[in-house]
């Protein structure tokens, strides 16, 4: 009896494996999408850094959504002039070039440049110290320090100085964004590498206490914007802007007499190092 009841347990058990292997099989072949080969190729051209510069949580994705003509082929910062080309011939687009983006930081208020408000011992991230009154330097706009922009880069293309800022290698920069994205004062910007004349600051404070917070701030002189043509620099809210749409000149500076130096020029291929006053 005991044999008669595995036996038929056995049976069982078989045929319901075989009717679920069964199910299973006919329902791959009624649900099964295929998936277009030119995904895979792309993905291989795709640098693998799945770093989400692209507006996609990997590259796998940003593939699906280029091969099906959701993204523009220029849309990964992170892939070169090479890699782009050889996407657009498996897509059978005509690619045109596009211009490198590097991030530049509009800062130059390190630990020797900026007053004091008060010390801060909380958390070291430049988040908390936002939520905690700003952290300890008095200038609400410039760099908190604390390199938050440094942790969140994937190709360790930014590193904190001796003077507690951060320092972009442009060499290694790929223009993803994310530490644009990491900075709550918005002092990093991606710029074309055409752009060379940066002013160095985002201090809106009025002059008096502009020069108080830092050495090196804007203070709403003016002097650059009366030494260019009209409207290519500008005055907003005590700082000065550049139009680069309008800006056509030489990469040299408009003027020598900027009081704070935070109008400088930047080298094409040359990383920002800000120097310490001495």
């Amino acid at each position: 009896m005991e044999l008669n009841s595995l036996i038929i347990s056995i049976a069982s058990m078989g045929g319901l494996g075989f009717l679920f292997a069964a199910g299973l099989s006919l329902a791959h072949k009624k649900l099964y999408v295929e998936e277009d080969p030119r995904i895979s190729l792309v993905l291989d051209e795709l640098p693998g850094a799945n770093c989400g510069g692209c507006g996609y949580p990997g590259c796998a994705s940003f593939a699906e959504n280029l091969v099906s003509g959701d993204v523009n082929i220029g849309g990964c910062p992170v892939s070169g002039d090479e890699a782009i080309e050889e996407v657009g011939n498996i897509l059978g687009i005509v690619v045109e070039k596009r211009e490198r983006k590097i991030a530049r930081i509009l800062c130059q208020g390190g630990i020797y440049e900026t007053a004091r408000k008060a010390t801060y011992d909380g958390i070291k991230t430049c988040i908390a110290a936002t939520l905690v009154n700003g952290g300890d330097k008095l200038c609400r706009y410039g760099c908190i320090g604390f390199g938050d922009c440094v942790q969140v880069c994937p190709f360790g293309a930014i590193k904190m100085d001796e003077n507690g800022l951060p320092v972009v290698d442009s060499e290694k920069c790929t223009g993803d964004g994310n530490c644009v994205d990491a900075c709550p004062r918005g002092i990093i910007e991606l710029h074309p590498e055409s752009h060379q004349l940066f002013v160095l600051c985002k201090n809106e404070d009025a002059p008096k206490e502009a020069r108080k917070a830092c050495l090196t701030a804007c203070i709403g002189c003016g002097i650059c914007v009366r030494a260019v043509e009209e409207e290519q620099i500008v005055m907003e809210n005590n700082l000065a802007i550049i139009n680069y749409d309008l800006y056509s000149k030489e990469p040299v500076l408009p003027t020598e007499k900027c009081p704070t130096n935070c109008l400088v020029v930047i080298p094409k291929e040359t990383p920002l190092e800000v120097k310490a006053l001495a």
